[in-house]
């Protein structure tokens, strides 16, 4: 009885470390994946978003020079990957505009969980790896 718990321990623990090395190993990837979508209904949705901790989809104008411009948009985010987030636009998008998704952090700013990033700002910034933006460009519909 005991041989056998031992094996089913063992068993478990090779188990437990797999797990979390392939946690581990997806966490480590920041990304934002979006699609070009209709905008009509007042909002903006992305196909999946991981972070590294909780934060922001940023939604911001931009054109073919690929700067963020404006903020359009926000949404929070939990810590991991999150899927078919909403974020509600606070002014009009036309079809044709192209809107960049963005993920910014939660840090720097004087309240959590309130939105405080202005182009520009510090407060609650975006994310970059290896001196990029994480982020995804659409076009509205």
């Amino acid at each position: 009885m005991k041989n056998t718990l031992s094996r089913i321990t063992l068993g478990l623990g090779i188990l437990t470390i797999t797990g979390a090395a392939l946690a581990g190993g997806m966490s480590g990837k920041l990304a934002v994946k979006g699609s070009d979508q209709d905008v009509s209904g007042g909002t903006v949705t992305t196909d999946m978003v991981m972070a590294e901790s909780n934060g922001w989809l940023v939604v911001h104008r931009t054109d073919k020079a690929m700067k963020p411009g404006p903020v359009v948009a926000y949404a929070p985010l939990k810590k991991g990957e999150n899927h078919n987030v909403a974020a509600i636009l606070t002014e009009s998008v036309m079809s044709g505009d192209m809107l960049m998704l963005m993920l910014h952090g939660e840090e720097g700013g004087m309240k959590t969980g309130i939105f405080e990033y202005t182009l520009g700002a510090k407060e609650d910034g975006p994310i970059r790896v290896d001196g990029k933006l994480v982020m995804d460009v659409i076009t509205a519909k």
